[in-house]
């Protein structure tokens, strides 16, 4: 793949996911986060490393991170946008280092629309209400979210897959407007 190409791909896989985001969080009662969510990914720290990594089959940041060692990409990303559990750890003096945090509801609820929306953009028409739940499921790291948002999003997959979307946005919907 040319760097014309990859820059095309990259741009408009972005798009695209930013799109089926926004889409997800009117749905889940908080577009106002989905019209910002991820404007990180056009800063040149994060796109020009997606131009360069782009394969159009998975995140670019893997590859950053195989090629390089670390992804410069993520680390800008997580650090700036909130709807990553990544982004809710602190330093826990008891612990004697990082640890993960409780995800506050409008967040763990972007998080939600964005994993789904991936897991549309990377899967195409493979995608089924189960994909996210399976892609939970066999990441590594997200044994180290907290165990409330781990929960959390494992419940309102779970609802994805055995019930469909319309009846888990319904449920996130009424989920965000509770009282934290």
């Amino acid at each position: 793949m040319n760097g014309l190409q990859k820059f095309w791909g990259h741009l408009s896989t972005i798009t695209r996911h930013r799109h089926k985001v926004i889409v997800h969080c009117a749905k889940a009662g908080i577009l106002w986060q989905g019209l910002f969510h991820d404007l990180s990914k056009y800063s040149p720290t994060e796109f020009w490393q997606g131009v360069r990594f782009f394969d159009g089959t998975h995140s670019p940041t893997e590859d950053e991170r195989r090629t390089l060692g670390y992804s410069l990409a993520w680390m800008h990303h997580k650090g700036r946008n909130p709807h990553h559990w990544e982004y809710w750890t602190d330093y826990d003096i008891k612990a004697q280092g990082y640890v993960a945090m409780p995800m506050p509801r409008r967040y763990l609820a972007e998080m939600l629309c964005d994993r789904i929306a991936a897991s549309k953009i990377y899967n195409g028409n493979r995608y089924s209400d189960a994909s996210p739940l399976e892609y939970l499921q066999r990441g590594k790291m997200h044994d180290r979210m907290h165990p409330e948002t781990r929960a959390l999003l494992t419940r309102f997959l779970t609802q994805l897959r055995e019930e469909g979307e319309e009846k888990m946005f319904a449920s996130l919907r009424a989920w965000v407007r509770e009282k934290e």
